[in-house]
């Protein structure tokens, strides 16, 4: 291999470039567009979301630094609050104000690395994905780092263990081993036939595409600038205008949107020359659909995983996930029974690669469960809505401490508050008044109001709506500590 490890090279700080943007159709219900797969606590066993297990087993690694986190706008407030509850602070937290595949965001990662470090190796990790032994995980970003330093474009290949068709597989030009794990990469391809996938296998040159990577932050701006000069010029333009939101960037949507819509596997890695892959052997799993889910959760005698409040009688490998009642199962087999607030999925196991169709036909049919769920997540804390009629609505608000709404009002609804838990601040109009638990208070239509949490545990009211219109949008903010449009 040509090239020589520099002492210079071996300093080089790791960046974790974690991105967030996804929207997990293929676990509806419980993973929507508004809080989707990888702000969840899948896991059985852990109290952690994926986007914060990602971030955890980095831990220990040399010269890592603060995450650099990609996500949308919408999603900002989750990321920021799962990253507050791990007690971690991001280099940066990038808004896309549009999605465009992989390939501009890694741009907008390498470009904002070399702004800061000047350059720094970038550790590519997509926030949804499943790894359990995190010993042979760090081990492989070890040796990446010295392929890395001398300029290779290193992605990581998933020793496969099934012929999957979901996945892409890497061709290297050598045999990968537990002795001997790098080689440069022959070629990509795409997700095969189950035949071919099966003779894939039994050949140790080849591994699953596993969409994790490693290159110095000059290197893969080198490599976009030859093949697709375009993205980095519009990425670099997006970040020169972005402007500062509390602790987010706001990439600047004009010059964004205007980026191919492309993975950087098919606009640099099938192209380049300075490719190379080291095989990854460590459970890792993309946790891609419900079945991944069952795969990699702990089961009882007869195949079974359940969570939640359930009751399974002669019920052999199969799911089933309580989020609120109680689900009880008779005489099934190899299905998956998913239970929230608002919907109940039953799918056969091996049909889950095709709920994101169900999910396309919800919003087709204008279905809010498609999209939305009855809980919301706000930079406050959240709320969920509990019964609603046509010129009525009721919600369950519950502010975090020391948190509180925007000044504001609206111009087609009035809100009585009634505190069920904790202490609220409450100002109509510029009057203040303190509420203790059984007491309420009205807002009355087009009256300029905030509502406080100024206590030390969580304020939990309920609020009644009512009024011809009463939608999210009937919102007009005068002031805002989370940096919100004012209107």
């Amino acid at each position: 291999m040509k090239g020589q490890l520099k002492e210079s090279d071996l300093e080089l700080k790791l960046v974790p470039v974690i991105l967030s943007g996804g929207s997990g159709t293929r676990l509806w219900p419980l993973s929507r567009a508004c809080f989707p797969k990888q702000y969840l606590k899948l896991s059985h066993n852990s109290k952690y979301s994926l986007l914060q297990n990602t971030i955890l087993r980095l831990q220990g690694i040399n010269n890592l630094q603060d995450p650099l986190i990609i996500c949308n706008e919408d999603q900002r407030f989750i990321v920021a609050e799962q990253m507050r509850e791990l007690d971690v602070k991001p280099h940066s937290i990038l808004l896309e104000p549009i999605g465009r595949n992989t390939a501009p965001a890694i741009a907008l990662g390498a470009l904002t690395a070399l702004d800061k470090f000047q350059d720094s190796i970038l550790l590519v990790l997509s926030a949804d994905h499943e790894i359990k032994n995190t010993d042979s995980f760090k081990k492989a970003i070890t040796d990446g780092v010295k392929y890395a330093s001398l300029g290779k474009l290193v992605t990581f290949g998933i020793v496969p263990n099934s012929p999957e068709t979901g996945y892409g597989y890497i061709e290297a030009f050598e045999e990968l081993t537990v002795e001997k794990n790098f080689s440069e990469i022959k070629s990509f391809i795409e997700k095969p036939t189950r035949e071919v996938a099966e003779n894939l296998i039994q050949d140790k040159r080849y591994t699953w595409n596993s969409g994790i990577f490693m290159f110095k932050a000059s290197s893969i701006i080198k490599e976009l600038s030859k093949y697709e000069p375009n993205i980095v010029n519009l990425c670099r333009k997006s970040l020169d205008n972005k402007t500062k939101d509390l602790n987010f960037q706001r990439i600047n949507k004009e010059y964004f949107e205007l980026c191919s819509n492309i993975a950087i596997d098919i606009a640099v890695m099938e192209r380049t020359k300075l490719g190379a892959v080291i095989s990854l052997d460590a459970g890792w799993s993309d946790i891609g659909n419900w079945k991944s889910v069952w795969e990699n959760s702990d089961k009882d005698v007869n195949g079974n995983s359940t969570k939640g409040k359930t009751l399974i009688f002669d019920t052999k490998d199969s799911y089933l996930r309580s989020e609120e009642r109680l689900i009880v199962s008779l005489g099934i087999n190899n299905l998956i029974v998913i239970e929230t607030n608002d919907s109940v999925l039953v799918a056969n196991k091996d049909s889950t690669q095709s709920i994101k169709e169900i999910v396309r036909e919800l919003e087709k049919s204008s279905l809010t469960e498609g999209k939305m769920n009855r809980q919301m997540f706000r930079p406050w804390g959240h709320y969920t809505s509990i019964a609603e009629g046509l010129t009525w609505q009721v919600k369950r608000l519950e502010i975090k401490p020391a948190a509180c709404l925007s000044l504001q009002m609206h111009h087609h609804r009035a809100e009585h508050w009634i505190v069920v838990s904790g202490d609220a601040k409450v100002e109509i109009n510029g009057k203040v008044s303190l509420l203790k638990v059984n007491e309420s208070i009205f807002v009355p239509l087009g009256a300029k109001h905030r509502l406080s949490n100024p206590g030390k545990t969580s304020l939990i009211l309920i609020e009644v709506q009512s009024g011809e219109y009463l939608g999210e949008d009937d919102i007009v903010r005068f002031d805002d500590i989370y940096g919100r449009d004012i209107n």
